[in-house]
């Protein structure tokens, strides 16, 4: 998860130094989050191999340097933390025994080194954001040692001091005595702190991925700029140091061709005090006193011998000085040159990571403008969806005032006429029954006049003549056999809109159900 970066805006965004102090506040909460996150990720106590952790120390050393001021030395102007860190003693008691175990070091060489020792121990102890909280709140003191533009002057140094509380939950075992810490180079990795897109998350986190992305490339051309001018620093301070060298070794030259010179000086007059003593023992005595001056006079020139072999000395003392200086500045020179070359490298890998966070870039701007077609594709859709909602609605809604008006009808047409259809039902019924009476009668008549038989009813729905006179016939609409003298009723069926013939059972319910039907 890139994971999202918030970058703070500076009050003057052309001021270089307010940039640094944002960056490097930025870094160092990115340092601290990374350090806190990993070590709980990771559930066990940390060492001084833990890649997370040393960025950290970085971080907090570049921290520290930020606007220190400058102390000249007999190899140039220094810069060293340690000064700062050594009022905490006279400010908390506590500190006294991490200052007293960073002075007992026996490997620590210089002010840089017993700094580097001091922060470890603090973070050891947890009492790393008491000690910088303490030290931050006493400007008036920090002033001998800051500009007043540095970051442990303004609020930017209260804020680290306040994130490094979360270091608290952190155990460390850190193991300084085989450590060099004099000679490490501090360059910071900025490539631990940023995060690969590749692996996007599905659609609907789209628009986080796309902030994310353009919040990484923002950031990156930040480090960018703050690396290339790194570099540019680091490359002037190279020629600075190749000059100082080049001078070094002129003056160097200089010195060795003058002890030659001394050294040829004392060589020839010790060849001729030795000639002299050697020539005066073989001469007579009437030549003594001539070659006796002669003497004196080389003698004379011998008494400058110790001061030639004194200045001798003194040249060859400055000589194993110089020689000194220029081992330290070769070593110097080379741990420049190897932070140059890390840095370097750094910078090509953000500028790839750049060219890779625009090519990101670009397609989600062509993702957010295919989304933003589709969305309004969809909005469309959907505005047409509401009006035919809106036309449905208002459909339904005259079909359900024409329905109440049809039921209001249906129940006044019931008020006013349902006594009469009640009326008319029973007229109906008795004329039925005198109907199927004078046709009983009658077929009665005719059957008593040919054959003798018996007539057996069944049900209301059948009957069943035992004779051969009646036919039977069928019910269109309950499918009962009748006789033909029940199967007289003719109506249209539900099914067929023909008049089919209906028993007299079926006539009664039908003609029900068409009266209560107001269609």
């Amino acid at each position: 998860m890139l994971c999202c970066m918030v970058f703070h805006v500076p009050s003057d965004p052309k001021d270089p130094i307010a940039i640094e102090r944002l960056n490097l506040m930025n870094m160092a909460k990115l340092s601290i989050k990374g350090l806190i996150e990993s070590a709980l990720n990771l559930g066990r106590t940390l060492d001084s191999d833990y890649a997370p952790l040393q960025q950290f120390f970085v971080v907090m050393e570049h921290c520290l340097k930020h606007g220190l001021k400058s102390k000249k030395t007999f190899l140039g102007q220094n810069k060293s933390f340690w000064g700062p860190l050594e009022l905490v003693e006279k400010l908390t008691p506590e500190a006294g025994e991490i200052t007293a175990s960073v002075k007992d070091l026996p490997g620590l060489k210089t002010p840089l080194g017993r700094g580097r020792a001091w922060l470890r121990l603090a973070l050891m102890q947890k009492k790393l954001s008491d000690y910088m909280k303490t030290i931050i709140n006493r400007k008036d003191l920090l002033s001998e040692f800051y500009e007043p533009n540095a970051l442990m002057m303004e609020e930017e140094g209260a804020v680290i001091a306040g994130l490094l509380v979360g270091l608290n939950v952190i155990d460390a075992n850190l193991c300084m005595k085989g450590e060099d810490l004099d000679s490490q180079v501090g360059v910071i990795d900025f490539s631990m702190y940023l995060k690969d897109g590749g692996h996007s998350s599905k659609s609907t986190e789209g628009d986080g991925q796309i902030t994310a992305i353009l919040d990484q490339k923002n950031y990156v051309e930040e480090l960018n700029r703050h690396l290339s001018a790194s570099v540019n620093n680091l490359q002037a301070k190279v020629d600075a140091l190749e000059k100082s060298n080049t001078k070094l070794t002129e003056e160097l030259a200089v010195a060795n061709n003058r002890i030659i010179t001394l050294q040829e000086d004392v060589e020839r007059v010790k060849e001729e005090s030795s000639y002299l003593v050697e020539s005066s023992r073989k001469v007579h005595k009437n030549e003594l006193l001539p070659t006796m001056h002669l003497l004196c006079t080389h003698t004379r020139e011998s008494v400058c011998i110790p001061d030639v072999e004194k200045e001798l000395e003194v040249q060859i003392g400055m000589r194993q000085e110089m020689e000194l200086s220029m081992k330290m500045l070769e070593k110097d020179i080379c741990e420049k040159h190897d932070a140059l070359v890390e840095l370097r490298q750094q910078l090509d890998d953000l500028r790839r990571l750049n060219h890779e966070l625009s090519h990101k870039s670009q397609s989600s701007e062509i993702s957010v403008k295919q989304k933003n077609e589709i969305v309004s594709r969809l909005e469309e859709k959907t505005n047409q969806m509401a009006a035919t909602i809106k036309q449905l609605e208002s459909r339904c809604k005259q079909v359900e005032r024409q329905r109440d008006l049809a039921e209001e009808a249906t129940r006044l047409f019931k008020q006013e006429f349902g006594d009469k259809i009640e009326s008319l039902q029973q007229e109906v019924e008795q004329l039925l029954k005198q109907r199927c009476a004078v046709l009983i009668h009658r077929n009665m008549a005719g059957f008593y006049a040919n054959c003798a038989g018996y007539l057996m009813f069944t049900d209301e729905r059948s009957c069943v003549f035992h004779f051969g006179l009646l036919s039977q016939r069928e019910c269109k609409n309950c499918k009962g056999v009748f006789c033909e003298i029940c199967v007289t009723n003719e109506l249209p069926l539900p099914s067929s809109i023909d008049l089919q013939q209906v028993c007299d059972t079926c006539h009664s319910r039908l003609l029900q159900q068409y009266a209560s039907s107001p269609s």
